[in-house]
């Protein structure tokens, strides 16, 4: 199938172009199957995006790259702070970067770099998988601190974590905008997590890969901008792979909020042990944070239309479900359990409805009632995937 041939002039791709394509979310399940679950978008890439690529292949550039007058990494770096200025008014400066290949691996670098086996890391829960992987595969004892629903969203509960945290806690793994329940966190927020890192001592790393992705009312606020004393044990990370939907490119950036909490990182992790990005990455990054923000808006209002729509949906067709609005992702974290379900949701849905959802016990293990849904494809195949889900809980009754 020629997917060039098939591509249509609006970022909404339809179901054979999305199964033309070799990528996992729409393989890993047979045909019969909707896939919403890994963070992926069914979206056009951006124009810059793919200039920028297309300049690659015509020019035939696959040597050792160049940018700039200085190594392609600087570049990266460069757009990095720009970025963050233009779009957070974050002042950084390029010299406290890494750029790397994979934010999970910068997620096992930043535990293995600031803590030692036996010590505690502390992790916001639901959490995105990989975060447990990183502290229960290196020795570490995993913290789990779960958010708690307050009726209209999740909220964090520092008084209680304050209460269990002992002294061998090092660092707080921190997802903001959080994974999966959709959180923006406020500025309060951020500066009450601050607060409790410097009391005790933690380095907090702050994945905010998908801060590029708010809804109106709410604010992306980098952890590292609420104050010097916050950023000085502040590790960032961020990437393009979200919000632009290019996960495939394998490319972020590390951002290390003085000097020497760098310096304390490159001790124990040589950079060069992360290895770094390859050209087709860094390019289609730069392009995006530097010419892509007309898509992203445009994708922005798409996926908000279906936040709305989904909500609607959830209410109408399970109304005993609960879903807080996500104010920020394209991700949806529906509570099930009181529909009574023979089997977790996860599994539910994939067996009675060929629905292909994020399990929710994969994001702790008191969840299994849960699932993430991710909404970011066309309106007809989120209606497609929620008319199955709720064919399938008529069918129990």
């Amino acid at each position: 199938m020629n997917i060039e041939a098939q591509a249509k002039p609006s970022v909404e791709l339809d179901i054979p172009f999305l199964r033309a394509r070799r990528n996992v979310k729409w393989h890993r399940y047979a045909d019969d199957v909707l896939p919403a679950w890994v963070a992926e978008m069914d979206f056009a890439v951006a124009a810059p995006i793919r200039a920028a690529l297309d300049r690659i292949a015509r020019e035939q550039d696959y040597g050792y790259p160049h940018r700039d007058g200085d190594r392609a990494d600087a570049s990266l770096a460069h757009a990095f702070v720009r970025r963050m200025q233009s779009r957070f008014g974050w002042q950084t400066d390029a010299a406290d970067t890494l750029a790397i290949a994979d934010l999970v691996q910068g997620t096992f670098a930043t535990v293995l770099a600031f803590s030692d086996p036996g010590d505690t890391v502390i992790l916001q829960m639901p959490s995105y998988p990989p975060f447990q992987t990183a502290v229960n595969e290196t020795g570490r004892v995993l913290q789990e601190d779960h958010m708690r629903d307050d009726g209209g969203h999740y909220v964090l509960d520092l008084a209680a974590l304050d209460a269990a945290t002992g002294p061998r806690a090092r660092v707080l793994l921190f997802c903001h905008p959080h994974n999966p329940t959709g959180r923006a966190f406020s500025r309060a927020e951020l500066e009450a997590v601050g607060r409790f890192a410097i009391k005790h001592d933690l380095v907090i790393m702050s994945d905010e890969i998908h801060a590029d992705l708010v809804y109106a009312g709410h604010t992306h606020i980098p952890m590292a901008s609420i104050s010097p004393a916050i950023a000085a044990r502040t590790v960032t990370m961020t990437s393009a792979t979200k919000g632009y939907n290019i996960p495939g490119l394998r490319c972020g950036v590390m951002h290390f909020g003085s000097p020497e909490l760098k310096a304390r990182f490159t001790k124990r992790i040589p950079p060069k042990l992360l290895g770094s990005p390859g050209i087709t990455g860094i390019d289609a990054t730069v392009a995006a944070w530097d010419d892509g923000q007309p898509w992203c808006d445009e994708v922005l209002a798409l996926l908000q239309a279906n936040r709305d729509w989904l909500a609607r949906a959830i209410a109408a067709e399970f109304p005993q479900a609960v879903m807080r609005l996500p104010e920020a992702t394209y991700l949806a974290w529906i509570d099930f359990s009181r529909l009574n379900l023979p089997d977790t949701a996860g599994t539910f849905f994939l067996e009675r409805a060929k629905v292909a959802l994020s399990p929710g016990e994969n994001f702790g293990a008191r969840y299994g009632n849960f699932s993430r849904l991710n909404f970011a494809t066309s309106p007809a195949i989120l209606e497609q995937i929620i008319g199955r889900m709720a064919a399938a809980v008529r069918a129990l009754k």
